[in-house]
Parts: structure tokens; C-alpha cells; sequence
């Protein structure tokens, strides 16, 4: 799928955005330089460009730009979604049941993709970071059909929330 770069012109892409994302601290019990430098990325990617409109927001008139904290509450993925001036809209509960394998599977390629950074060949570590970039793209859909309704959104952004959904999940 091809991102689209920013256009002005685009009356979504100027209101219909995340501008300001935060994650429970209490959530995260642990994390070390690895994670912390994915957290950063996809933060930053995020924020850089990405498509985030909450349906019933938007029917009730919200335009964003959009704060967003994440959260687990009781084995769901909390979504507390405020304006601009840290007004509350909206939050959502996502049961994360369905995300439990790639969640799992992507932790144990990324370990995988550290550790052959270190010490493996080139063409080793690209089979294995091909192998990341799969089970991450498999987890950004299902994150787009999870959210169907209730957000919309593109690719690229259900790929970065995704990344932040795993670092609320890091137990250490």
C-alpha cells in the first residue's frame, strides 16, 4: 500500500490527525534501548503523518487535531481520544484477545532481529527483518478491521499504533 504524502489540500489530513500521543507509564513494567528506540520512532513517524478520525467524534463535530493516550485496562487496549485542549471526546475499549499471537510472534522476531543485527550476515538479517515487516503488516490489518467503525484510518498509522500497542505489552 503506497503513503500518501501530507497534502494541504486534503481537509482530513489537516484535521483528522493525531497530533499529541501518549502511553500509560504504569502499563510499560519494562523496557530496554531496543524498545525504547521503536517507541520513539513510531511516536515520531506518528505524529509526522498519519490518518486518525473517531467516527462519533467526527459525527458530533470534532475536527482534531487529536490527543490520543493508549492503555491496557483489563486485557483491552483503552483509546482515550481528546481535542486539541485536552477536552475529552471519546474513549475505547478494544479486547486485545485477537492481537495475543502477533503480539507474541512479533516480540520473538524482533528478539530474533536484535540479536542478528549483532553477529549475523546481511542477507540473514534481511530474510529475518522481512519476516518482522510481515507479521507487523498482518497486525496493522487486523488493528484497521478491530478499529472499523469506530476509527478510520490508513495503513501506516494501524502500523505505528500497533508497535505502541506491543511496547504497552513488554513485561521484562
Amino acid at each position: 500500500m503506497a503513503i500518501v504524502p501530507p497534502d494541504s489540500a486534503n481537509p482530513l489530513q489537516d484535521t483528522h490527525r493525531i497530533a499529541h500521543i501518549s502511553l500509560d507509564e504504569e502499563t510499560i513494567l519494562w523496557r530496554n534501548a531496543d524498545v525504547e528506540q521503536e517507541r520513539r520512532v513510531a511516536i515520531y513517524d506518528l505524529i509526522e503523518d498519519n490518518t486518525f478520525k473517531p467516527v462519533r467524534s467526527a459525527e458530533r463535530g470534532a475536527k482534531g487535531p487529536y490527543r490520543l493516550h493508549l492503555a491496557v485496562r483489563d486485557g483491552r487496549l483503552a483509546m482515550d481520544i481528546a481535542d486539541k485542549d485536552e477536552g475529552a471526546l471519546e474513549s475505547l475499549l478494544i479486547g486485545l484477545a485477537r492481537f495475543r499471537r502477533p503480539i507474541r510472534e512479533y516480540f520473538a522476531i524482533c528478539d530474533s532481529y536484535y540479536q542478528a543485527i549483532r553477529k549475523a550476515t546481511p542477507a540473514e538479517i534481511e530474510t529475518i527483518d522481512m519476516a518482522r515487516r510481515g507479521i507487523h503488516n498482518d497486525a496493522a490489518e487486523l488493528l484497521v478491521e478491530r478499529l472499523e467503525g469506530k476509527v478510520e484510518t490508513d495503513f501506516a498509522t494501524a502500523r505505528r499504533l500497533f508497535t505502541l500497542i506491543c511496547v504497552l505489552h513488554i513485561k521484562g
